[in-house]
């Protein structure tokens, strides 16, 4: 195995084509094919399918693609540290349920790095996904919450893949709507004040179960439901159909406007949310910033 391989597999996951890989490496289709073949022969792994649509990346191809990224991001902070310089761009990623100061503190992290070239993601994303995404190196971190009825579930998958919780705040249950919403006008809610209204959730795919809900509170019944991919959707509909969601009660006017607004949850419940880390991979420099702006941006909470 040599770095120029896992930067080639790496190149290919990307493009999803390996003649616009070989494009982009400069070399010939049939050597980068043949240099791919030798790597999976050497592991007895498939890292990518053939198909007649292209190429798809195989279960055991993700996570050895976990970590030769993470092997190609050292092997990069060596050459930096040790030569001055990089041949590559710096590259963070950060998975999450959908918390508006996770965004504030990717955008901290973002005004505040020099660089001229780097690759961030910020990833809002499924449940289990974040747990996965952290396991197979494609994240650094990942933020997520846990309570009393979620959490033996999420602490075993957490351990079953090497992760750890590391918790930041712990938050009373709150309730987003409109600011038009005819609940605006009260101090605080409750479930049964909720029943006229759509209850709002994110789709969690395969593992659509309660434990890995992001919402809190989803095992109470509700007459109308809407589940949504995306914060974007989720917070029209919250507008338009005078919908809710429950949550920790953490927003941001700058990023999110004026039009969504938190309200105090009367229940006796509570979440603790946190940041899931690699227990086997020292955090990166970008990651340990990141953490402090996350710290930062619930300060007081």
């Amino acid at each position: 195995m040599t770095l120029k391989q896992l930067k080639y597999i790496v190149t290919v996951a990307e493009t999803g084509n390996i003649t616009e890989a070989a494009g982009k490496l400069f070399i010939a289709q049939p050597s980068l094919t043949s240099a791919i073949q030798e790597l999976e022969k050497e592991f007895d792994i498939t890292i990518f399918r053939r198909t007649r649509k292209g190429i798809e990346i195989t279960p055991d191809g993700e996570e050895f693609l976990g970590y030769a990224r993470q092997v190609l991001n050292q092997a990069d902070l060596i050459e930096e540290r040790y030569t001055g310089s990089s041949s590559g761009k710096p590259r963070f990623c950060v998975s999450s349920q959908h918390y508006s100061f996770v965004v504030e503190a990717f955008v901290r992290l973002l005004k505040e790095f020099e660089g001229e070239r780097y690759e961030f993601h910020v990833r809002e994303t499924q449940t289990y996904e974040i747990i996965e995404d952290v396991a197979r190196h494609t994240s650094e971190i990942g933020v997520l919450y846990v309570n009393e009825f979620n959490r033996t579930v999420i602490k075993k998958a957490l351990r079953d893949n090497n992760l750890v919780f590391r918790p930041l705040f712990t938050a009373r249950p709150h309730v987003f709507i409109g600011k038009n919403s005819p609940l605006a006008g009260k101090r605080e809610i409750t479930l049964e004040d909720l029943k006229p209204y759509p209850r709002l959730s994110y789709e969690q795919g395969e593992h659509n179960s309660f434990y890995f809900s992001e919402e809190i509170l989803s095992i109470v019944d509700a007459d109308k439901e809407l589940v949504v991919l995306d914060r974007a959707t989720l917070f029209n509909l919250l507008i338009g159909m005078n919908g809710y969601t429950i949550c920790s009660g953490v927003i941001s006017e700058e990023l999110n406007g004026p039009n969504i607004i938190a309200k105090p949850l009367k229940v006796d419940d509570c979440m603790e949310i946190g940041y899931i880390l690699h227990e086997s991979i020292k955090p990166s420099g970008l990651t340990r910033r990141y953490i402090e702006h996350l710290q930062e941006c619930v300060k007081g909470r």
